[in-house]
């Protein structure tokens, strides 16, 4: 699964604040990215329909039902799939050849790796 962009845009504001209605959300995109009332609530109405979210009345009132967890999981499990031939550590082994992890990030990602064997 992959969000589109404007899903992502109705997801972040539920992840971010909770249960919305539908006339919170709105006003919150109008003022971020100038979406109309309309457009917000044609993208509630897709997300609804795809699972994303549920709607309840009265109000319009807006709940997740994906997390962003789940959402970064399945999107990340895409990306492996799709550009590295289903290996997480073709991925890995990119993102250290673009210096793309700080030490930092590294260290994490070392330690991560001891946790994953101590479990094993």
């Amino acid at each position: 699964m992959r969000l589109a962009e404007s899903e992502r845009r109705i997801m972040e504001q539920l992840w971010e604040n909770g249960e919305m209605t539908a006339k919170e959300i709105a006003a919150v995109l109008r003022d971020k990215i100038g979406w109309s009332k309309t457009t917000t609530y044609t993208m509630l109405t897709r997300c609804a329909e795809k699972g994303y979210l549920r709607r309840e009345d009265p109000n319009f009132r807006c709940i997740a039902l994906l997390t962003k967890e789940s959402v970064a999981r399945m999107e990340t499990d895409t990306l492996i799939e799709n550009n590295f031939n289903g290996s997480p550590d073709l991925l890995v082994a990119a993102l250290i050849d673009r210096k793309k992890l700080n030490k930092k990030q590294l260290d994490a990602l070392w330690e991560a790796y001891h946790n994953m064997e101590d479990e094993a």
